[in-house]
């Protein structure tokens, strides 16, 4: 009867041995570097400029127009070529023939094509900035745009397309590139009033007597 008892025993024991050494293994697998922050939180979103550590504002479409390479404008418009035309009296395809677009208004003409109402909505004309709110992220300026186009990250890259298609029968103008900020005086004003105090201190200062 106790050699019964102790066998039972015995495996008892060793049953929670080895339960709790799976547990173990297991809980060390499964939790491996989860209890490190990540480098860096969130998940980027395209067209979305971080502010963390000051980070600068993009730079106005105006100046990445004056060195934009209609090449390379081209080369990305052939993403587009499987929706959008661009030759003068080019069909509708999924989407407008584009020839001359640029400067027109938003969401009319266009033979005739089918716009979606959000996009009707939006009013204005194609300019500069429309077109690069456009083509950053179609569905930002219009929710219920047919154009399932997601929209170019890169800034540069906008401004080639941009300029590409001004040059395919709109021919506009290109805009001229915002002036540079001028250089802060503050820091310079500041040195300035920093120094007058002193200055009338060192005036009001009365002469040392002279030595006998």
């Amino acid at each position: 009867m106790d050699d019964r008892f102790n066998t039972i025993a015995g495996w008892t024991l060793f049953s929670g041995i080895v339960a709790l050494g799976l547990a173990s293994v297991s809980s060390h697998m499964f939790m491996a570097d989860k209890n490190e922050r990540p480098e860096t939180m969130g998940y980027k979103i395209a067209g979305v400029v971080s502010s963390e550590k000051g980070a600068a504002a993009e730079v106005p479409i105006e100046t990445l127009l004056a060195s934009a390479d209609l090449a390379k404008g081209e080369a990305t418009f052939k993403k587009c070529a499987s929706c959008h035309t661009v030759n003068q009296g080019g069909a509708n395809g999924i989407g407008p023939n584009l020839y001359g677009v640029v400067g027109e208004a938003v969401a009319t003409g266009r033979g005739g094509f089918a716009f979606s109402d959000d996009l009707k909505k939006a009013g204005g004309k194609w300019d500069w900035t429309a077109l690069n709110h456009w083509l950053t992220s179609p569905k930002s300026m219009a929710a219920g745009t047919k154009m399932t186009f997601a929209g170019l990250e890169d800034p540069q890259e906008r401004a080639n397309v941009i300029a590409y298609l001004n040059s395919q029968g709109s021919n506009l103008p290109l805009p001229a590139a915002p002036a540079a900020a001028a250089a802060p005086a503050e820091g310079a004003a500041a040195a300035d009033a920093a120094a007058k105090p002193a200055e009338g201190a060192a005036a009001a200062a009365p002469a040392a007597p002279a030595k006998p």
